[in-house]
């Protein structure tokens, strides 16, 4: 990269780099360096008085300085917080020669640099505990410079807030914004919980294939692949539901998968197209049975992050104490719109949407319709805990009849906040019927609905040898982390949200710079100047911009012979 195509900083850190090869130093060290002390073991257990971490190998971040004469301070960064190091300068060189602390510590480090120190802790006179430094040593130079927030009578100056750079740069977010780290923290403790529960209860954790022959388990649009050795298109699974209680029938009496699932569908505040999803089946039990369980799970995730089942979100306070409320799908449209739908037929739904003022399209069948009436008139309504049960059939191709109306299906989903966060049935094991529902999803697709099922002959195929009575249960762990952690954004709660391609500044070509008798060696020290279009140079005045391009080449050492003032004058004229 052309010195051109950096910044100012970016250039004076490489010349610190250069510089500190020279004089024999290794910015960027293979060797193991042996920490035994972290910011927060030490800030929460040294005692003066006992004399303890008299021996501390620390390393972290540089993240502020104060360079002062032969003594100074900085601010160190490692996982766990910040600590202050004091460095003398005959400390760490006792020797004649004080080039690590006058050259390399006070002109060759910079903020963003990574080092490890040597030294014992003590507490300054303004009460602040520290490592003095006896030993220091460079670990890892940064040459890029990061975007420090500054503090001042309370007020934080230059914060890394804007979303979509912390979303892009979420190494630089988590380096400048430390409290974002506890968000990710606690989504591994969520995990953690949930698998400590279903480990205690026998069940076995799982893998089941990401690239599927067929896309089931859900009604959504897949992304769609190839796999070239067999000459098959393949799809990333949409869901794991298919493959998990292909295991029940062989034998297993509990099965679970923490699974990465793939929905090629709109994104938004709650929707990424890659996401995470536990789904848990369990023979021999129903899904009244899975409701107790799907509570204690909850409560349980809740008291383990906060110590209360009260989590704050906004400015609601949620409580996740058993038992939750209990509301069928009929009965909420009934409350939330005053029509009793049940037992109408497709038609006089499509007109029960038209008076609702409800957008429909013709490709929507008995279960959509409801789907789009329940999600428009009640799922917002429903911020406590709630289970809403007893579904349609036709919304749930994957679910057992209930047991005393047959139009209807023994399914729950649970409602939090306004919007669903998991998804449970007593699953459908009959496979006759089970074959008769995926050919009815046939219709729907061959209507033009995009995101009805597909049939997986082989999964009917596993029902005829006998699956036993099974519940199954799937949750969001994303949407479970945003409840948990009081964030109102899914990209909030993943390390690498997908993002939208770089904008890039509109910029005028070489060649019109060049039309204008431009040497073509310029024009890049033109734009790096901020100046990408030919109408923003001609807003410069001549003098201005000439005295501009030949202290851009000094100060930079490019090396380039400076034009006139009038062949300036000439280029913007």
């Amino acid at each position: 990269m052309s010195n051109i195509e950096l910044s100012e900083q970016e250039i004076i850190r490489r010349n610190s780099l250069n510089r500190l090869r020279e004089l024999g130093i290794n910015p960027y060290p293979a060797e193991m360096y042996n920490v035994n002390a972290t910011a927060k073991e030490i800030k929460e257990q040294f005692d003066s008085e006992k004399g303890n971490f008299q021996d501390v190998t620390f390393a972290g971040r540089i993240m502020s300085r104060r360079i002062m004469g032969k003594a100074s301070f900085a601010g160190l960064q490692d996982s766990t917080g910040r600590i202050q190091i004091y460095v003398n300068r005959d400390e760490i060189c006792p020797g004649e020669d004080k080039t690590l602390y006058n050259e390399v510590f006070k002109k060759l480090l910079d903020i963003g640099d990574i080092i490890g120190v040597k030294g014992f802790v003590f507490v300054t006179q303004m009460g602040e505990i520290s490592i003095h430094v006896k030993e220091l040593t460079v670990l890892s130079k940064s040459i890029r410079p990061l975007p420090v927030v500054k503090e001042k009578d309370g007020k934080v100056f230059d914060a890394f807030t804007d979303p979509e750079q912390r979303y892009r740069q979420r190494y630089v977010d988590l380096i400048v914004n430390p409290q974002v780290k506890d968000v990710f923290v606690n989504r591994t403790k969520i995990i953690n919980t949930m698998r400590e529960l279903f480990n205690e209860r026998g069940y076995l954790e799982v893998e089941t294939p990401i690239l599927q022959p067929i896309p089931g388990g859900a009604a959504a649009r897949p992304f769609t692949t190839h796999h070239n050795a067999l000459n098959i298109p393949l799809y990333l699974r949409i869901a794991n539901e298919l493959y998990l209680k292909r295991l029940i029938v062989g034998g297993f009496d509990g099965v679970y998968e923490f699974a990465k699932d793939f929905r090629n569908e709109g994104m938004d505040r709650t929707h990424n197209p890659e996401f995470t999803v536990m789904e848990i089946y369990v023979a021999y039990k129903d899904y009244h049975w899975m409701m107790d369980f799907t509570e204690e799970m909850i409560e349980r995730v809740a008291l383990a992050l906060h110590g209360t089942t009260k989590v704050q979100l906004g400015d609601k306070e949620i409580d996740f104490k058993r038992p939750f409320k209990r509301v069928t799908m009929y009965d909420a449209i009934k409350e939330y719109t005053g029509i009793d739908i049940s037992g109408m037929d497709e038609e006089q739904l499509r007109g029960v949407c038209k008076d609702l003022d409800i957008e429909v399209d013709p490709t929507m069948g008995k279960g959509k319709l409801i789907d789009e009436i329940f999600g428009e008139k009640c799922e917002g309504n429903y911020i406590q805990p709630t289970f809403i049960i007893d579904y349609p059939k036709e919304m749930s191709p994957l679910c057992k009849k209930h047991r005393d109306n047959p139009d209807l299906t023994e399914r729950f989903e649970l409602m939090v906040n306004g919007k669903e966060l998991c998804n449970a049935y007593s699953e459908l094991n009959d496979p006759i019927d089970q074959l008769e529902r995926f050919q009815e999803q046939l219709k729907l697709s061959e209507k033009g609905d995009d995101e009805a099922m597909y049939i997986d002959m082989d999964f009917v195929r596993s029902l005829e040898y006998a699956m036993p009575p099974t519940s199954g249960m799937g949750i969001g762990i994303d949407r479970l982390t945003m409840l948990m952690t009081d964030n109102l954004s899914i990209q909030d709660v993943l390390l690498f949200p997908q993002m939208k391609p770089e904008k890039k500044a509109e910029a005028d070509s070489d060649g019109e710079f060049e039309e204008l008798g431009i040497p073509t060696e310029w024009v890049g020290v033109i734009r790096k100047m901020g100046i990408t279009k030919v109408e923003q140079l001609k807003e410069i005045k001549p003098g201005k911009l000439f005295n501009d391009l030949c202290g851009y080449n000094k100060k930079n050492k490019l090396g380039l012979t400076n034009p006139s003032a009038d062949e300036v004058k000439q280029w913007v004229n």
